[in-house]
């Protein structure tokens, strides 16, 4: 071989390696640098404003009033789950010394009273939202397949879901709220009307979206597709199984996400009007509270909320990539 292909090839492979290279610094600039530097002017800006907005309250809080009231709402907790470690350890004890002294005597089972703190009200958010989120798209899910499926079942449905689809979860609240009242009626409910209430409101908001999605997915499949079905006879749960499901799951989940996020925005605004417990009712409280680190703590739920948000349409894009055939199709 001439020295003149040598250098062509040790030329090339230069070339390759520089562009590698290359790729992954701007992979590592888009994921991680650019995101840092618009957190930091971001804050920067935030930090400014906060100093020349003056309210009844005080100050707006900047961002190292928001993180010490985190630190202090963390504080409160923890000092809460050792009040209610002390209380059944005591109920224990008195308990034990009581069935020493009479064998026959029923102990006493009673549950801590004592106040939600702000991490409780974070996970019983967590768990209405994920509860409405999850009867929507039990409902959701089948009835847009099969509306992509039946053209004549869409154009029947369909205008019932545009009219309903803007309706604000304000509006639903008190009429889900009478429902429940009247029809839940019992002197040992499994669950609480505050939960029911909210969890049905939550999935009377974020129906719309998935049905939506679900039915545009399965009627835009490749005809290819549906005439290999019919060729090979695919009975029509087969045909759903093997044909529609895959073709369909990147709007299914694009229409799960969107769901996901106006399921959590709605919670929250259900909580603050129907004073039910939650991140909502957390911050009505602070705001009726009227303290002087009210503000700092709004602003610090206000924080925790967009990252809740921001984490599970991230667990959503993940799940989706998991269970998606065309992995171009998942989008960031």
């Amino acid at each position: 071989m001439s020295s003149t292909a040598v250098n062509i090839n040790n030329s090339t492979s230069t070339e390759k390696i520089m562009e590698t290279l290359k790729g992954i610094v701007n992979k590592f600039t888009n994921a991680m640098i650019l995101p840092v530097i618009g957190i930091t002017v971001f804050l920067f800006f935030w930090s400014i404003s906060a100093q020349n907005i003056h309210t009844s309250l005080g100050k707006f809080p900047g961002p190292n009033a928001v993180i010490e009231q985190l630190s202090s709402l963390y504080d409160e907790h923890v000092t809460e789950r050792a009040k209610a470690d002390a209380f059944y350890q005591r109920l224990e004890k008195r308990n034990a010394a009581k069935l020493e002294k009479n064998p026959n005597y029923v102990a006493k089972v009673r549950t801590y009273t004592g106040k939600e703190t702000f991490i409780d009200q974070i996970f019983t958010s967590l768990f209405t939202v994920t509860s409405g989120f999850l009867v929507a798209a039990i409902i959701a899910i089948p009835l847009g397949i099969w509306m992509g499926l039946s053209q004549k079942l869409n154009s029947a449905l369909n205008p019932i879901v545009q009219i309903f689809k803007p309706v604000s979860p304000l509006a639903w609240l008190p009429l889900v709220t009478m429902v429940v009242s009247a029809l839940y009626v019992s002197d040992d409910p499994m669950v609480s009307k505050s939960f029911l209430t909210s969890m049905i409101t939550v999935s009377l908001c974020s129906l719309w979206p998935m049905v939506i999605n679900t039915s545009i997915g399965v009627s835009s499949i490749d005809s290819d597709l549906i005439n290999v079905s019919k060729v090979l006879r695919l009975p029509a749960l087969t045909h759903i199984q093997k044909i529609v499901l895959p073709a369909s799951i990147p709007m299914i989940f694009t229409g799960m996400r969107l769901s996901f996020g106006v399921a959590w925005m709605v919670l929250i605004a259900a909580e603050m009007l129907a004073q039910n417990p939650g991140l909502g009712k957390f911050v009505w409280d602070e705001f009726q509270n009227g303290s002087s680190d009210s503000l700092a703590r709004i602003m610090a739920a206000v924080v925790v909320i967009g990252f809740i948000g921001f984490l599970l349409d991230r667990i959503m894009l993940q799940l989706q990539r998991r269970v998606s055939w065309d992995k171009s199709s998942v989008n960031v």
